[in-house]
């Protein structure tokens, strides 16, 4: 079965991005795939601290929450990331999560050699965005760091679900296509990691 692990990225259980998100991950589970979900916000995950005793293992010596949620996405076939817009990049919980896959990217690269610049991933990344301004450079800024973030782990940015106009919990209720939409990406990312 394939394995998907869903990182809620908001600050708010019943945010914006985390509604668009569990919309996604309900049309992933009706295209028969198994997700399981971790909202970073309620987790113990210190920032990176830079002790790189992760060159010997490539796991990070840092013994918190994170463990766990790293273990699920290097077993999974795919990551659904979803964080509203902080600043033109991802909220502060996301960026800790972020910045602490450095490991993942020490194993990846430097243990196991994997040349720089390769484009074979075991996984792919979904992601989805929500911010209040219209912005036509809203989206560009996280866009880069979330690629560089599922090169790190292993993944391709398969695509992303970006909404703009929404700011307060509930904004994104009065945008039902856009829910539709969430869940229909979710479905088909399921399809896309079974063929």
């Amino acid at each position: 079965m394939v394995r998907i692990v869903a990182l809620y990225g908001s600050p708010r259980k019943s945010g914006n991005t985390s509604t668009l998100l569990t919309h996604a991950v309900e049309g992933a589970r009706e295209a028969g795939a198994a997700v399981q979900s971790f909202h970073l916000r309620d987790l113990k995950i210190s920032p990176c601290l830079e002790l790189y005793g992760c060159k010997t293992s490539g796991r990070c010596i840092i013994e918190d929450d994170f463990q766990k949620v790293a273990e699920a996405v290097t077993e999974a076939h795919g990551i659904m990331l979803a964080s509203p817009i902080f600043f033109y990049t991802v909220s502060a919980h996301t960026k800790i999560f972020m910045d602490r896959c450095q490991s993942l990217w020490v194993k990846r690269y430097w243990l196991d050699g994997v040349p720089f610049g390769s484009k074979d991933y075991p996984r792919r990344g979904f992601f989805i965005a929500a911010g209040a301004t219209h912005g036509k450079k809203l989206f560009d800024g996280v866009l880069l760091t979330v690629r560089y973030f599922f090169d790190a782990v292993g993944a391709d940015l398969w695509d992303s679900l970006l909404v703009r106009g929404v700011d307060a919990e509930g904004d994104i209720l009065k945008r039902p296509e856009d829910l539709i939409a969430a869940r229909e990406k979710g479905k088909e990312f399921a399809r896309v990691l079974m063929a």
